[in-house]
């Protein structure tokens, strides 16, 4: 047995868009609901959700069976964090709050094996395929995807910087965290925030790099438009809320 091609890392190093889904709902019943959806990616949140190392697994247990592949993003950009979820097999993370050319280095050394990086070795993990993907840690590092989370005028300044490290597959941008930032806050669709993403995604690609944002249904195509690679279009939770007050309130006028 061979370790597993990342589908989604083949297709955003190729530019070819993807779109994805939020799943913040820390289910692995919600997770097999919009697995077979048709996304190219469903991304499990542990950073802004109360979702936890063995629940992730029986979400992404749940996300085999659907046409997506699965993105998890750690709480933190975190050596040990980032070990937990490669154990479990997690072949595509998205990093958080990476701020500069150093942290993204930290990032990457983190998911590669000595003497590349720090990841410790476990020979009978998920990801090993309990020990049959005899190829395992001599390519493990070609089919994991590495994206890191840029969302503050701090970062921005770094962005090339930071694209320019080896290892860096993609680069996402969060669009609430940088508004904030920006002066913005709870206003992420203000011009000048449009301004700076848009300016963001041609300066990820000129480096070589996938650009990725989460935005609402309405400007997942104008995001596209601008050259986002990987664009999440909406959440599980948003659909659950929105879906329950437009039923509630269709009964109740």
């Amino acid at each position: 047995m061979q370790t597993p091609t990342n589908l989604f890392k083949k297709a955003i190093l190729s530019q070819s868009p993807q779109i994805g889904i939020w799943s913040s709902l820390s289910s692995h019943v919600s997770a097999e609901v919009i697995a077979g959806a048709g996304f190219d990616w469903v991304l499990l949140d542990t950073e802004h959700s109360p979702n936890e190392l063995p629940m992730v697994l029986g979400q992404m247990q749940a996300l085999m069976g659907g046409t997506a592949s699965t993105i998890v993003r750690p709480a933190w950009n975190d050596m040990v964090l980032i070990k937990r979820y490669l154990d479990i097999g997690a072949q595509t993370l998205l990093l958080p709050y990476v701020q500069s050319e150093q942290e993204a280095k930290n990032a990457i050394s983190y998911t590669r094996y000595p003497p590349q990086g720090v990841r410790g070795v476990s020979g009978t993990s998920r990801a090993t395929g309990f020990g049959r993907y005899k190829d395992y840690v001599k390519r493990v590092h070609e089919e994991l995807c590495v994206l890191v989370q840029v969302e503050t005028r701090a970062a921005m300044d770094q962005l090339e910087s930071i694209a320019a490290v080896e290892g860096v597959d993609g680069i996402f941008i969060g669009p609430n965290d940088l508004a904030a930032d920006l002066g913005y806050l709870g206003n992420w669709q203000h011009p000048e925030v449009w301004k700076v993403m848009e300016a963001a995604a041609k300066r990820i690609r000129k480096m070589g790099k996938a650009p990725g944002i989460l935005v609402g249904e309405a400007d997942g195509q104008r995001c596209l438009d601008m050259g986002y690679v990987f664009v999440a279009v909406g959440s599980d939770l948003g659909l659950l809320a929105r879906g329950a007050d437009s039923l509630a309130a269709k009964f109740k006028k």
